[in-house]
């Protein structure tokens, strides 16, 4: 969701390349003959569903791919970019259902590109050269700027997100499972460079909800800010002092109800998860921090907000059971996940107002969810998460 690991401004980190300029990227790097490209919604990268011409060469391959531009301040990291890629495919070799990496014309996972932004900040593709396996330049004419975005491609991956149906408790339950099983999974993850995924200033890692106060001036003098402001408060002095107790993992950290896609199975009533989406918030933290960031991101769209963290709960626990102080820890860390996200929301806002109705999806329910989480209190919402949880111990959920 979130671009790179420093505080400095992002306003003009994100890609703009045009349809056209995408079509030539992909015929250029990968040596596919593209039929059609669409934008796709994105948080601060650029992503383009791309259809490709069937050839000799593809004839048994995909069809459709998506073309994900890095921002600015990503493509600093080729290194972490590359684990994130790898980690993909891992996953993907493990039996989940992510994306396959298309490699580039010289079979790299990715593609540093160079390019010229004139003045007017507009990008002109005059000229593609390939330096070398991984690494092209885009020359302008009159350019004053040059700017470097890492390159991949993606099979496109069927379904549709869950945020576009009405969530059943099953559903909420094996996405909690799941959530599991990919932590658990990626403790066999091995890389050269996993080093990359320790992301200490990343603003999306849980540990770091201290770092907001430096963008809470994009708040409202309000009751929103108030409680954000109490939580960031909470966290400092109930979970910095037992970061040490909990269990650490590599954490996917962003099983949001977009980035999670969903098929109908056989049986036409229920669904099945057909895709994982997004590994870019992807670093080291810690089981509950990846239980408590998909509880919040699964309320977002639900009809009983509350009770949906139970059963997400009860299936991430049939896999990885939480400690007594991960459990007494998830109250705050799913408020303190809403957080990151609204007030991150506002700020980015700010910066890119031309994709607020993208960055502000979370806002449209999150602060009343957090409203009610703090009216309701941490004993009353944790006895209706561990209630609905221990029901399924019984075979009756509730």
């Amino acid at each position: 969701m979130a671009s790179g690991d420093g505080q400095q401004s992002q306003a003009l980190t994100k890609p703009a390349f045009s349809e056209v300029q995408a079509s030539a990227l992909v015929e250029s790097i990968f040596g596919l003959k593209v039929f059609k490209v669409q934008p796709l919604p994105s948080y601060d990268d650029q992503n383009f569903h791309v259809y490709i011409s069937r050839t000799k060469d593809t004839a048994d391959g995909p069809t459709e791919y998506v073309l994900k531009i890095n921002n600015t301040e990503s493509s600093k990291n080729p290194d972490l970019i590359e684990v994130q890629s790898h980690s993909i495919m891992f996953l993907q070799a493990a039996g989940f259902p992510t994306a396959s990496i298309y490699h580039t014309k010289g079979d790299n996972v990715t593609s540093l590109m160079s390019v010229g932004i004139s003045r007017q900040n507009s990008l002109s593709l005059f000229l593609l050269r390939i330096f070398d396996s991984i690494h092209c330049s885009i020359h302008l004419d009159n350019g004053s700027e040059t700017k470097s975005y890492l390159v991949r491609l993606m099979t496109y991956l069927p379904g549709r997100p869950i945020a576009e149906i009405s969530i059943s408790p099953q559903l909420l339950y094996e996405i909690g499972r799941l959530a599991a099983k990919l932590d658990k999974t990626l403790e066999k993850f091995r890389h050269p460079k996993l080093s990359a995924l320790r992301r200490e200033n990343f603003i999306w890692n849980l540990k770091n909800v201290p770092l907001l106060e430096k963008y809470l001036y994009a708040l409202d003098q309000n009751r929103n800010r108030k409680i954000v402001e109490q939580v960031i408060q909470l966290f400092k002095d109930e979970v910095m002092t037992k970061l040490n107790q909990f269990r650490e993992c590599i954490n996917h950290g962003d099983l949001n109800d977009y980035n999670i896609l969903i098929e109908p199975s056989s049986n036409s009533a229920v669904y099945r998860v057909s895709g994982i989406l997004d590994f870019n918030d992807m670093s080291y933290g810690y089981y509950v921090f990846e239980v408590a960031i998909t509880i919040m991101y699964m309320m977002i769209e639900s009809k009983a907000p509350i009770q949906a963290g139970g059963h997400v709960l009860a299936g991430f626990e049939s896999i990885i059971p939480l400690t007594a102080v991960e459990r007494g820890a998830l109250f705050l860390l799913v408020c303190s996940r809403f957080c990151q996200s609204l007030v991150i929301a506002a700020y980015s806002c700010q910066l890119h107002p031309e994709n607020k109705e993208y960055l502000m999806i979370t806002a449209k329910t999150g602060w009343k969810h957090l409203q009610q989480m703090f009216d309701m209190g941490q004993k009353a919402v944790e006895e209706i998460w561990f209630e609905t949880a221990k029901s399924y111990d019984s075979g009756i959920s509730l």
